[in-house]
């Protein structure tokens, strides 16, 4: 069993940044790909960008690409999204979740365990 908590989230203005983490409870977070989802309202839930088990492998959403970087720190159970050059089509609730597997994976369904969301708004 997993649990998941993000923080980090807030307002900010285009262009700015924000970093989002996510603290995972559980003996198993090393063996966990890790992933950032996001939920704008309306929409459906969509990949942002995974990593894998190690740190050594991430994948993104062309929509986030040389703007979002995942990073992970296993010996603090942690996951982090560091976000830069933010516009407004990235505000949504951004969600943390892992998967029972060692490698990354795009499809939300392959991922069990999933935090309660954060709040990023960004404004023009």
């Amino acid at each position: 069993q997993v649990q998941l908590v993000e923080s980090g989230g807030g307002s900010v203005q285009a262009g700015g940044s924000l970093r989002l983490s996510c603290a995972a409870s559980g003996r198993t977070f090393s063996s966990n790909a890790m992933g950032w989802f996001r939920q704008a309202p309306g929409k459906e839930r969509e990949f942002v960008v995974a990593i894998n088990w190690s740190g050594g492998t991430t994948v993104h959403a062309d929509s986030v690409k040389k703007r979002f970087t995942i990073s992970r720190d296993n010996a603090k159970n942690t996951v982090y999204l560091q976000m830069n050059s933010l516009k407004p089509e990235d505000t949504a609730v951004y969600y943390c979740a892992a998967r029972g597997s060692i490698w990354l994976s795009r499809n939300i369904y392959d991922y069990e365990y999933w935090g309660q969301g954060t709040q990023v708004t960004v404004s023009s």
